[in-house]
């Protein structure tokens, strides 16, 4: 399915948008760590994921994330091999100045705290941010009108990568999250694979994603603020 945020954000705002930037360096960090904490940081129930790509080397540049929010304005997150950067890109009369004066001092914040947590916590921090990327990869799909298959398989991807993280399995709420997510399983398991997800199915998948995610950003706020 066309993507057709991702399009205008390629073929016009990266030419003709002002746009604010910042960088953060890594340090004490490795790459993939800085940029799913940035992910974390930039991300609100207000922002749609249009566009992720991932490397696979932790200590490399290449990840790179472009959100767009309901202010009409995008975001994009991008690890380089030096520094981290983040855009904000705003139309004719907007600010990026948020990015300056809350998501870098917060992200900075955050960056010490994750520092000296134990391994194990940061993995599972990590791990809950794979399945907050999930879930909106799962949204982005829906509201591209995407196929049964791929919806069923993101649902399953979040659903599974939930399963192993303690930190998520054991908080308040967790079970209302997994059995949401098994129900949707079933209910796209049993639509042909290769049609577009149904329009009467939309809103209230969304909506379950929509609480979902409001529950998991809460979660793993928490974890990063002490």
């Amino acid at each position: 399915m066309e993507n057709r945020l991702l399009n205008e954000f390629n073929n016009k705002i990266l030419s003709q948008w002002s746009f604010t930037e910042i960088k953060v360096d890594y340090s004490p960090l490795n790459h993939k760590e800085l940029f799913e904490l940035a992910y974390h940081t930039c991300n609100s129930i207000a922002i749609r994921n249009i566009s992720i790509k991932l490397t696979q080397d932790e200590d490399k540049g290449g990840s790179k994330a472009i959100f767009y929010s309901n202010t009409k304005k995008f975001i994009s997150i991008e690890a380089l091999d030096d520094v981290l950067k983040i855009n904000k890109y705003f139309p004719e009369g907007g600010t990026g100045d948020k990015l300056i004066n809350d998501i870098k001092p917060k992200l900075e914040t955050r960056k010490l705290i994750f520092s000296a947590k134990e391994k194990d916590q940061k993995t599972q921090i990590l791990k809950s941010i794979l399945v907050e990327r999930k879930i909106d990869e799962c949204a982005n799909l829906v509201m591209l009108k995407d196929i049964n298959r791929k919806i069923y398989f993101a649902i399953g991807d979040a659903r599974e990568s939930a399963a192993v993280v303690p930190m998520f399995m054991d908080a308040e709420g967790a079970s209302l999250v997994q059995l949401a997510l098994n129900k949707w399983m079933t209910t796209t398991q049993n639509l042909d694979q290769e049609k577009t997800f149904p329009e009467s199915l939309v809103p209230g998948l969304l909506k379950n994603l929509t609480q979902i995610k409001r529950w998991l950003l809460k979660l793993i706020s928490v974890h990063l603020e002490k």
